[in-house]
């Protein structure tokens, strides 16, 4: 490593360590000195493009060795020494929240490191100056044939009190006393206003519009984003931007080092960005529309253009092609779901192995051709309209008129687009030897009585995709959370993340001393949860027994809402009025009112889900026991999984034992991990599932759990 890199960093951490009055951590040290060498032996060429093959590194580091600080130190003086751009992405907001509020701002404060940074946000997290200015002009007519085109979805009119609210947001606006970001609004804007606010890249004329230059949040942001050496994004805004083709929304791959955190989320987030889905007659809705409308569109926009009148006719030829397809097809397809039970959870039937009818694979061939040649016309009225709007360019269209039309064209091509993906997915054969598409069918009941049926494609890995996307170009990335290994393997990262064998991968264990910290146990009910009405019995016994007293802190995790609201409502009454359930209160509320309890030296009790198995703190006295109700296994009629199982079991592998329980003991770690947050935490873990002791894979997943002392009924 270059030696005045290797000061920098060294003194960085000693002048941070002083400045917090702390001591070096050892797996810390260990992982900047990792991640510095993995990054700084990157080469290039004059031009500075990466021209070494190994620039990727996997670090596992358990709680509280204060891996934030370790890949900051490590990374941001060789991507400022290189000129390259940093960029940290999470996968929750809360992770955000810290780097943004706490880590940044320690790091700038108690080091010599000289650095800006800047967070990323999707455009339609900033309000569009225009669309506002458009919302406020009470001259428009209230009834405009151009709004049938969306039936007022994205320009519902609003009431004489919300209009106040647009003219507060302006006012704030223009005044800087509001940047534009709808997370900083001090109160909540519902969504369906919120709409009619925002734009997308699709419906944004970008420099073409007056507001352009100072006055377009998004721009303003971006523009900053741009100076800044170290950029915070999340990982979906990293795939959008790969999806796009990388370099449009964030700095381009090959001039970025990554950084993910919460890593273990990367291969699912990627796993559903490329996904697809079309629901039926919701298509239909808007192809009928556009259908209905097009005379006066052509009408409008023809009579001064004659390449707009030209495009606008084309329309005729794929609209009613595929009006008629769509409606046949429908009535093929809903027989498939006609008779599965009408409950409250959608019916699906899954393609085995993801293979489609001849039939239906015959259908997707042309539609893939019908909604390539409307996303044509359609991209092509749109350019059009966007240059009518440019006054260096000489246009016959209306500048106004082209400004009222081109948005919403744009959303009838978005529209479009994601309708090609999934017929393009549903066309394509599926190689050999590969891991193939899963692909179902979903019938949605919707309100009075009617029905949608939708179809779905998706890979079920994004191991191809991640490689191709994202590794073979950024300049460097290190992939880190507390749980990347299955098993004490990272066998399941490398299959799900698309990693080399030859990719680095660390182990840093938590410096926290778990055997007196806090005590695993399996008590006397657990019992096996096949056995679904002695098992809640068991759960409601255990709490009866050991969370009926007035010093609880207690997090219980089910793996099922019905599971979850059966014991609820089995709840002795006293019990009952100290439990809050995920189905009662927000994530955010339920934890702020559980803490307020605890403040107020009240017992407390939690019933949640999956998702607050993870990524939730609630240090010290705030959570002293943890309830697993069962192991999580992910649930058997998952299309993406079920499909993955099928294709590891035609391959000669074993789908439970490669995929299954190698996830459950990533889940199960997690869960665990909410006990202890710090050094000073004490508590206990209890597991009411006895088929870690009695099933083969028992042990597996027991030596995967954190070294607390054990009781074991």
């Amino acid at each position: 490593m270059n030696p005045q890199w290797q000061a920098q960093i060294q003194q960085a951490y000693r002048d941070f360590l002083a400045g917090r009055g702390a001591k070096a951590r050892r797996g810390q040290a260990h992982m900047i000195a990792d991640i510095a060498k993995s990054f700084a032996a990157i080469t290039e060429d004059d031009e500075g493009r990466r021209t070494s093959q190994q620039q990727l590194i996997a670090i596992e580091a358990g709680t509280g060795t204060g891996k934030t600080l370790a890949y900051l130190l490590a990374t941001l003086p060789i991507a400022q020494a290189r000129e390259k751009k940093l960029v940290v992405a999470t996968a929750t907001i809360a992770l955000q929240e810290q780097l943004l509020l706490r880590d940044l701002p320690d790091l700038a404060k108690l080091t010599s490191i000289k650095f800006t940074y800047a967070l990323a946000k999707g455009r339609g997290r900033y309000v569009c100056t225009a669309q506002l200015i458009k919302a406020l002009d009470k001259n428009q007519p209230e009834e405009d044939e151009t709004l049938d085109l969306f039936q007022a979805e994205l320009m519902k009119q609003t009431s004489s009190s919300g209009q106040d609210r647009l003219e507060k947001l302006a006012e704030d606006l223009s005044s800087g006393a509001w940047d534009g970001d709808r997370d900083a609004l001090k109160e909540n804007l519902p969504n369906e206003v919120w709409e009619r606010l925002t734009t997308d890249h699709q419906r944004c004329t970008n420099r073409r519009c007056p507001y352009f230059t100072g006055a377009c949040p998004f721009f303003n942001a971006r523009r900053a984003m741009e100076q800044a050496d170290l950029i915070v994004a999340n990982h979906d805004l990293v795939l959008a931007d790969l999806a796009l083709g990388g370099g449009v929304i964030l700095p381009p791959p090959e001039q970025t080092y990554y950084v993910f955190d919460e890593a273990h989320h990367l291969p699912d987030k990627a796993i559903n960005h490329f996904a697809a889905n079309f629901r039926f007659n919701a298509a239909l809705n808007w192809l009928r529309l556009l259908k209905k409308s097009q005379p006066e569109v052509l009408k409008k926009l023809g009579a001064t253009s004659p390449t707009a009148a030209s495009l606008l006719k084309q329309l005729n030829a794929p609209l009613e092609v595929l009006e008629r397809d769509l409606g046949a097809l429908y009535s093929q397809l809903y027989e498939l779901v006609e008779t599965l039970p009408r409950d409250s959870s959608p019916a699906v039937h899954r393609w085995p192995k993801g293979v489609l009818s001849p039939n239906l694979q015959a259908f997707s061939e042309q539609l893939v051709i019908h909604f390539a040649t409307l996303c044509r016309i359609l991209e092509s009225l749109v350019n059009l309209l966007k240059e009518a709007q440019d006054p260096e360019k000489n246009s016959s269209i209306d500048a106004e008129l082209a400004g009222e039309w081109q948005p919403l064209l744009a959303v009838l091509h978005t529209r479009s687009q994601s309708a090609h993906q999934l017929w393009m997915l549903c066309a394509q054969q599926d190689p050999p030897n590969q891991a193939p598409l899963a692909r179902w069918l979903v019938r949605h009941s919707l309100s009075e009585g009617d029905e949608d049926l939708e179809l779905c494609a998706s890979p079920v890995t994004a191991a191809g995709d991640l490689a191709y996307r994202l590794w073979s170009r950024c300049y460097g990335a290190t992939l880190t959370s507390a749980t990347l290994t299955a098993l004490g393997k990272f066998d399941r990262l490398r299959q799900r993340a698309g990693l080399t064998a030859g990719t680095p991968c660390k182990t840093y264990e938590s410096p926290f001393n778990y055997p007196e910290l806090g005590v695993f146990e399996v008590p006397k009910q657990a019992c096996d949860p096949s056995q679904a009405e002695a098992h809640t019995d068991a759960i409601l016994d255990y709490m009866q027994e050991y969370l009926d007293h007035p010093e609880v802190a207690a997090l219980v995790l089910f793996s099922s809402r019905r599971q979850m609201n059966e014991v609820y409502d089995g709840l002795a009454t006293q019990l009952r009025k100290i439990t809050l359930t995920q189905d009662m209160l927000s994530k955010n509320r339920l934890i702020e009112k559980h803490r307020q309890r605890i403040d107020e030296e009240k017992p407390s009790i939690i019933f949640g889900l999956a998702s607050l198995a993870e990524g939730i703190d609630m240090p010290g006295k705030y959570l002293t026991h943890v309830v697993i109700v069962r192991l999580p296994f992910s649930t058997p009629d998952d299309p993406v999984d079920a499909t993955l199982a099928e294709w590891i079991e035609a391959s000669g592998g074993n789908p439970f034992m490669q995929i299954s329980v190698p996830d459950a003991s990533i889940r199960l770690v997690q869960a665990c991990g909410r006990l202890i947050r710090t050094e000073q935490d004490i508590g206990r873990v209890t597991l009411l599932d006895r088929r870690i002791l009695t099933k083969r894979y028992g042990s597996q997943l027991l030596n995967s759990l954190p070294p607390f002392r054990r009781e074991i009924n």
